[in-house]
């Protein structure tokens, strides 16, 4: 009333074929290596919606949410011309230019450890992409 076996299963062969050799080279950066900074509740325009600054490999976004939907404005990793940190008391802005000419980023009330992280990432990112 158990489950026997009826012996040993011949073997099967299995074809020792080579991994295709994939056409994407590995990238050095994960794909799912995306950071989030949100800034405080505590400054101004951020008590109820606070700003969302996104880094990844690709883009650099500012998310700023709404009522009724969001503000959502990136730049590229490779359009990135510099990142200002302007640190106060408690808190530091950040401005992010472009070399396309377009507005900046600029994004108020994050921690200065946040502001620093972020100006590394998008070097680091920019350095990997060389």
């Amino acid at each position: 009333m158990g489950v026997g076996s009826a012996g040993p299963n011949p073997a099967s062969p299995i074809p020792a074929s080579p991994i295709p050799a994939s056409p994407i080279p590995a990238s050095p950066i994960p794909a799912g290596s995306d950071e989030t900074f949100t800034a405080s509740r505590w400054t101004k325009g951020n008590l109820w919606f606070p700003t969302r600054i996104v880094v990844s490999p690709l883009r650099v976004s500012r998310v700023k949410r709404r009522l009724f939907g969001s503000n959502e404005e990136s730049i590229s990793i490779s359009q990135v011309a510099s990142v200002k940190i302007s640190t106060g008391i408690f808190w530091s802005d950040i401005l992010i230019e472009s070399t396309g000419g377009t507005d900046p980023i600029t994004s108020h009330g994050h921690r200065k450890a946040d502001a620093v992280r972020i100006r590394d990432l998008v070097e680091g990112f920019q350095a990997a992409r060389r």
